[in-house]
């Protein structure tokens, strides 16, 4: 595919999906990753202010929550165990520990969770998003 003609001639695509997820983990435009996607805290932008990527046809819908809780899970599953099992702490300090740090680590995932899932259907040319890929990418 070739470069599109909405597209700036000084914005640079992404060179592999590591790069393109990495912008949307920073919150910022797969497309050009200069600017941020975000006008409110989970609330995409309806066009990317650096290259006019609209991004009002998104649907990321409840899989950040999910990835979200994933990761949390993940995260904080040891700590559990040798919280109740190795250190052998009473349940009541358990729950006071982990209901916090789980809230906090939900909320710090959860945009950039989203803006991942929003590169990745960019990427794919997925929910009104245009496919696009560097002009020397074989793959495209």
């Amino acid at each position: 595919m070739t470069q599109p003609s909405s597209l700036r001639p000084d914005v640079t695509l992404p060179a592999s999906p590591t790069e393109m997820l990495l912008r949307g983990l920073r919150c910022q435009c797969p497309r050009c990753g200069e600017a941020r996607i975000f006008g409110k805290w989970l609330k995409p932008l309806a066009h990317c202010p650096a290259c006019a990527l609209d991004l009002s046809e998104q649907r990321a819908d409840d899989f950040p929550a999910y990835i979200a809780m994933f990761v949390t899970g993940h995260l904080l599953a040891p700590i559990l165990v040798l919280m109740l099992f190795d250190w052998a702490i009473p349940s009541w300090v358990v729950i006071a520990t982990i209901i916090p740090l789980s809230i906090v680590l939900m909320l710090l995932l959860l945009q950039p969770a989203k803006g991942a899932v929003i590169a990745l259907q960019w990427w794919h040319g997925m929910h009104g998003f245009r496919r696009e890929r560097r002009p020397e990418d074989p793959q495209a």
